[in-house]
């Protein structure tokens, strides 16, 4: 986790850098005058809490999409790191490569072993452009339908942290099988004979996110966005112009709470006051304390039962209205 000193901030993020460094001017006016000033900074820290918890209360719908971005967010491997033990992670689809967008493998989550996949991103330019800034192509898909069928053979969990701007759109994507890769994911996944709970840890877009996101529970982070696609893409496409990314954000209505009302996910998870860049152990924690009982919940219930109810709640999904046709008007 960043240091008070690395830490990247967000435009309105700005009144906490401007606590952070009066902080960093008393301790070092302290250290220089030896007098002791630590009521004052320790009223500073306690105003730094408050004011994460301000900020994250009323943010518009581009905010929280930025949130979901930030530079200093954990990403799918600091939480399988945070929350898992001995995890062994898995390579390749066995057919064209390793898609280093698409991690996964097994891991012991409190002494029961899971099926964990996720995209990741990478924590600097070197390592996203390896990540491929988490846009999976073909093979990585196929390579966590794989990892799903494993885990079905040896009848353990399927766990998904859903973090992406979407499918890798490249012509040597769409050359190998883009659409139909996770066309094919979304048909097994709902037909898995092993409880999924699928997560959006950050960014959730179009088929790139719908690719590892159907399961008996799939919820949202609280500062996360799920659409079929980005504020900036929707902006160019209705108005020629990303400038009214803020506008399609509201329209788009892609966060947590938005979705939870369109029954679209099953609940949001909480992160520490600010967000989750602020403290991967809690949120990591958090998490993990949900998806330990979410995972009690469905264990008991037969794999027939689980697969019934998976497909009737996606099949209820959306919003559709029937009007009568006026035969009149025909002619």
């Amino acid at each position: 986790m960043p240091t008070d000193a690395n830490r990247q901030f967000l435009d309105f993020e700005k009144p906490i850098k401007d606590l952070i460094d009066e902080i960093a001017s008393m301790k070092n006016r302290q250290e220089k005058t030896k007098l002791d000033l630590s009521d004052t900074i320790q009223k500073l820290e306690q105003g730094i809490l408050t004011k994460r918890k301000e900020i994250t209360q009323n943010l518009s719908g581009w905010q929280r999409v930025q949130l979901s971005r930030h530079p200093d967010r954990p990403y799918t491997t600091k939480f399988i790191l945070k929350m898992t033990e001995n995890f062994v992670e898995l390579f390749g689809d066995r057919n064209v490569k390793d898609d280093k967008a698409m991690v996964g493998g097994f891991a012991s989550l409190e002494g029961q072993t899971v099926m964990i996949i996720g995209q990741q991103k990478g924590i600097n330019t070197k390592m996203r452009q390896h990540r491929n800034f988490g846009m999976a192509n073909p093979e990585g898909y196929r390579k966590a339908l794989r990892l799903m069928k494993l885990a079905e053979k040896f009848n353990k969990p399927v766990i998904t942290l859903i973090d992406t701007p979407g499918a890798f759109p490249g012509l040597e994507a769409e050359e190998r099988g883009q659409g139909e890769a996770i066309a094919r994911n979304i048909y097994e996944m709902i037909r898995l004979k092993v409880p999924v709970i699928c997560v959006i840890i950050g960014e959730g877009a179009s088929g790139g996110a719908l690719g590892i996101g159907v399961g008996d529970r799939v919820y949202m982070m609280e500062n996360t966005w799920y659409t079929v696609i980005s504020p900036e893409s929707c902006s160019s496409i209705l108005w020629r112009t990303w400038d009214k990314k803020e506008i399609a954000a509201e329209q788009l209505r892609l966060t947590a709470d938005k979705m939870l009302s369109f029954g679209l996910i099953d609940g949001i998870i909480p992160e520490p006051a600010g967000g989750a860049h602020w403290d991967y152990d809690e949120s990591a924690s958090i998490l993990k304390e949900h998806l330990i009982k979410v995972l009690a919940e469905l264990k008991p219930i037969p794999a027939e039962q689980r697969i019934k109810e998976r497909i009737e709640k996606f099949g209820k999904m959306g919003f559709f209205e029937e009007m009568e046709s006026d035969a009149s008007s025909e002619n």
